[in-house]
């Protein structure tokens, strides 16, 4: 079934505007380059030098786009040695989200949280990327697009933590008496959450309606799974990933939904996941470092969570996903 993004998005998306945030917060914005291809790619008349050109303006992202098509993770038999020889290996789409998550993740990180340690914040998202690929391609939909959406999922976090740091604090000190989930304590106190917030800008940015909906839908959990058009989307692979732990322990109780999936989904296993994860991410060539690898953390948050749980868990939904 075809998904109708643009008609989710507007029925997701309601009313909100950016009218409803802080008027002090500064938002992110993408490099012009960036804006650029996004805008000129979406012509389909438009020519790969002609994209080329735009990602020359800026040697960063060049640098990026070159790094990527020739690393060893990609595995590409021929290497690029131009901008236009890159395009065509890696393909336009897949261009397009690297371009994006480059463009975003260095938009973000210029900024500075007290909140969040940006270095560990980067290690989780590109933990979680992985892990939705992988979730992706047990769901045989597009493994592109559900790695962008998980890595920018959160994107926003660090400027809207920074910014309102007073509520945020006051959610970890929550967080630790009670279960709390990062998405409900942020519609309670700000009557929006940062997927919202994050979609909407993202869609500012004009960028592509899937990775939109993947950023916009990251908190259904495992509800997603049961929608009509959603359920074998990208946007739920990106959800999976959503319930893995992090820093902020945004989704209190998401290991033991994720591990309570793999006695609905028998193709689904968590710590195989994880450990596939993480030797993806050691082979990524990726210069971060990862002093707390993905299957380290999902035992270590079980562990917590059976030590800090209240016996409630929230209702699983009976997915159908015997025939995937």
């Amino acid at each position: 079934m075809a998904i109708d993004w643009p008609l989710l998005l507007k029925e997701a998306l309601g009313d909100f505007a950016a009218a409803a945030l802080p008027p002090t917060m500064s938002l992110p914005a993408l490099p012009l380059a960036v804006t650029q291809f996004v805008q000129k790619s979406n012509d389909p008349k438009a020519e790969i030098k002609d994209l080329a050109k735009i990602i020359e303006t800026d040697s960063g992202l060049t640098i990026e786009l070159l790094k990527y098509v020739n690393s060893a993770f990609i595995g590409l038999r021929t290497k690029a040695g131009s901008v236009v020889h890159a395009l065509s290996l890696l393909g336009l789409r897949p261009s397009k989200n690297l371009l994006i998550t480059v463009g975003t993740k260095g938009a973000v990180q210029s900024r500075q949280s007290k909140l969040i340690n940006q270095g560990v914040f980067w290690n989780a998202a590109l933990q979680k990327a992985l892990f939705a690929q992988e979730v992706a391609a047990l769901l045989k939909t597009e493994q592109d697009v559900a790695f962008a959406g998980a890595l920018l999922q959160d994107y926003l976090l660090p400027v809207v933590t920074n910014e309102l740091y007073d509520h945020y604090l006051e959610f970890i000190k929550t967080r630790d008496r009670a279960a709390v989930d990062m998405s409900d304590f942020e519609q309670a106190t700000f009557g929006w959450d940062h997927s919202l917030a994050g979609a909407y800008l993202a869609q500012r940015w004009k960028l592509p309606d899937d990775l939109v909906g993947c950023i916009l839908f990251h908190h259904r959990g495992l509800e997603i799974l049961t929608h009509p058009q959603l359920g074998r989307s990208p946007a739920a692979a990106v959800a999976l990933s959503a319930l893995l732990p992090d820093q902020l322990r945004q989704s209190y109780q998401g290991l033991e939904q994720l591990l309570m999936l793999e006695q609905k989904w028998p193709a689904f296993n968590l710590m195989a996941l994880a450990e596939k994860v993480d030797a993806k991410q050691k082979e990524s060539g990726v210069k971060m470092h990862n002093d707390f690898p993905l299957a380290r953390r999902c035992k270590v948050g079980v562990n917590q969570d059976a030590n800090n749980a209240d016996g409630t868990i929230k209702a699983i939904p009976q997915p159908a996903l015997a025939a995937r």
